[in-house]
């Protein structure tokens, strides 16, 4: 999905070439057919699928991005630039792929060539990911190189010297740097990179061929049909149509371009500051982040590095979703109310029984999808026939229309009639599979940078260093560990994309939270995974925030802390998990029922002490009440969580009887 770039200096791009455009059409077009067929026809073997999958996807971001920029011309010296960097993308993913037998029969003892294939491999993959990622990303990955070759044994044996005595290590030369980054199964080619050219890449193309064929329009209408006459209508609307396209899209920022072009505008006419409209869509697009199946390609990187199924990766990220989404559903019907707002007028609202005939079909394929998953069948061939049925079933509409309804209404098929509607089709379908590639190439440059910082932990130890770190500075306090986690993420989150951030994240602290502080597994895999988020709503650097303030026209950075304030669950809920396993573990039915109940009470008593507004206006004294009590339901202790239930049970109904005794009404409070 194209998005628009935050800050203005991205804007003003120079239109392509013919001669490029048309090569990367063809490329993107060419990526996305092989990806269709090794999940659908034949797979293939690992490394052939991550080479020529990363080789596609660097000779892409070549042709998309120019080596100074988008908003400069190319120049003979650009050209030359990049048509090295595009014969280096060929020639590493060519030679891996065509030599594979050969490499793997001298593993170990490598010939010049495999070595200086290996750095030229390493060098591209660092220039494609500053180009469509940024500086931040390749700065991190070059660090990374340089730590691994510090050491009395390494390449740069001067500057081991220098390293702190608990992140010092022998240090590697560059064989055997390149022998794991490039010829091994943990760097650029490694886990990240395996889901991102599996996984990752079919449902982002399963996502394109949905939204080319209409379905972000199907489910916007939807959310206005179901909350437009409500209090703050539109604000609701772009909660639940981001939760809608978090099932198609992979990108906070995607959400935001593309729910916000309607949602924000409709808000800002209904009374919300442009910051808040701007800082409510960041909020909620961000929910699509972690909103099933897709949750931003998280859920596959979960699954394979806890070996958890997918399908259970979802169903148990359902509630916690529901409970981030419906945070922030909560303080947007709070501001209406404190601002007495009101819903849309019903003529202005799409009819749901005419958005749900127009737009049935996009409800199949996910139905499909949901349906082959339970079957247990592998995420690639589900993305698949997933896509095979978007195709089948938007055709099989359009057939029943041409050929039934049409007729009926005076209009008989004809030839030339027949023929524009296949070219029609087969437009379409190649604008899905030419966005679908562009979609992904961000997400894979992410990963196969990720990668190479992984392979630098896995040679150096460093992960084992940086736990000793971690309960060293949190002194075994797991709730200190949790704040160093989010500072991490969000330090991260400035340079990183949320992929490569919960990638690089939980290879330092994951086994840390998992052995040191006994936190399952899983729970401190999706900890890792939500607090990685913060990056999109976190002032300085908030992306969706940054998205959304283009949009209302706000400042970016009051955006950017509204945004922070309505995505408020993003903190709370993984801590949460932790200290309430049976939210994600599962247990007793009644243990997993009040486990719920006080996870909804401790968010909607929360939110009501931030604005000073639930039933009617919070006095200070219940709005401070609800900080200890709220505290008490976290700590894990019965007596404590009962005491903190009862407290905030009292504190709320305390301020629904005032508001009954008031007769309140809304007043126009600012927020």
């Amino acid at each position: 999905m194209s998005e628009p770039a935050p800050f203005p200096s991205m804007t003003d791009k120079l239109p392509q070439p013919k001669m490029v455009v048309l090569a990367i059409s063809i490329v993107a077009v060419a990526l996305s057919l092989f990806q269709m067929y090794g999940a659908g026809i034949e797979p293939l073997g690992l490394f052939y699928q991550r080479s020529i999958h990363l080789a596609f996807v660097m000779f892409l971001a070549f042709l998309m991005f120019p080596v100074f920029g988008s908003n400069k011309k190319r120049g003979a010296l650009g050209w030359m630039i990049d048509i090295a960097f595009l014969a280096g993308a060929f020639t590493t993913g060519f030679y891996l792929s065509f030599y594979l037998d050969a490499i793997i029969n001298r593993a170990g003892f490598w010939s010049n060539t495999d070595l200086i294939i290996g750095v030229i491999a390493t060098v591209t993959v660092l220039e494609a990911s500053r180009r469509a990622v940024g500086l931040g990303m390749t700065v991190i990955g070059v660090v990374a190189i340089i730590y691994a070759l510090s050491g009395p044994r390494g390449a740069l044996p001067w500057l081991g010297e220098w390293l702190p005595g608990i992140l010092a290590h022998r240090g590697a030369d560059i064989d055997r740097l390149v022998g794991q980054l490039y010829l091994g199964q943990e760097g650029i080619y490694g886990l990240p990179m395996g889901v991102a050219a599996t996984y990752i890449f079919m449902f982002v193309l399963f996502g394109a061929f949905l939204e080319v064929t209409g379905a972000g329009k199907f489910f916007i209408d939807m959310a206005y049909a179901a909350t437009g006459k409500k209090a703050g209508g539109p604000a609701k609307a772009a909660v639940l149509a981001s939760a809608g396209m978090g099932s198609i899209s992979g990108s906070a920022i995607a959400n935001v371009v593309t729910t916000g072009a309607f949602t924000i505008p409709l808000m800002k006419k209904l009374g919300y500051r442009p910051a808040q409209a701007g800082g409510i869509e960041a909020a909620a697009s961000t929910g699509g982040q972690i909103t099933p199946p897709l949750m931003g390609a998280g859920a596959f990187l979960i699954s394979e590095y806890t070996q958890v199924p997918y399908l259970d990766i979802v169903m148990i990220s359902i509630f916690p979703a529901i409970l981030y989404l419906g945070t922030v559903y909560l303080f947007v019907h709070i501001v209406a109310l404190k601002n007495g707002m009101r819903g849309m007028p019903v003529e202005e609202l799409p009819d749901w029984r005419e958005v749900l005939k127009e737009g049935w079909q996009f409800i199949l394929p996910l139905g499909i999808l949901i349906y082959l998953l339970v079957l247990n069948i592998s995420p690639m061939r589900v993305g698949f026939w997933a896509i095979i049925s978007v195709m089948a079933v938007a055709a099989l509409r359009y057939a029943l229309w041409y050929f039934v309804v049409a007729p009926q209404n005076g209009e008989k098929p004809t030839h030339d009639g027949l023929k524009q509607a296949i070219k029609k089709g087969i437009a379409i379908t190649i604008a899905a599979l030419e966005l679908g590639a562009k979609n992904a190439v961000a997400v894979s440059m992410a990963c196969a940078v990720a990668g190479i910082i992984v392979g630098v932990v896995g040679l150096t130890g460093l992960g084992l260093k940086f736990s000793s770190m971690m309960i060293a500075f949190s002194g075994g306090n797991i709730v200190l560990a949790l704040v160093l986690v989010l500072l991490a993420s969000l330090i991260l989150g400035m340079g990183l994309p949320v992929t490569a951030s919960y990638i690089v994240l939980i290879v330092l602290v994951g086994p840390a939270l998992s052995n040191e502080f006994g936190i399952p597994l899983l729970i401190a895999h999706l900890v890792v995974f939500w607090y990685s988020q913060d990056s999109n709503v976190t002032p300085p650097i908030a992306l969706a925030g940054f998205a959304g303030a283009a949009i209302a026209n706000a400042s970016p950075m009051e955006t950017s802390i509204q945004a922070w304030k309505f995505a408020k669950g993003l903190y709370l809920i993984p801590a949460f998990m932790v200290f309430n396993p049976e939210i994600i573990e599962g247990g007793a039915i009644e243990i997993v029922l009040w486990t719920g109940f006080t996870a909804i009470l401790c968010l909607v008593a929360f939110a009501a002490a931030l604005e000073g507004y639930l039933f009617d206006h919070m006095d200070v004294i219940s709005r401070i009440v609800i900080v200890p009590a709220t505290i008490g339901v976290f700590y894990p202790d019965v007596k404590a969580e009962i005491a903190g239930t009862v407290v905030l049970l009292v504190v709320l109904g305390f301020n629904w009887w005032k508001s009954k005794k008031n007769g309140a009404t809304p007043s126009a409070v600012a927020s």
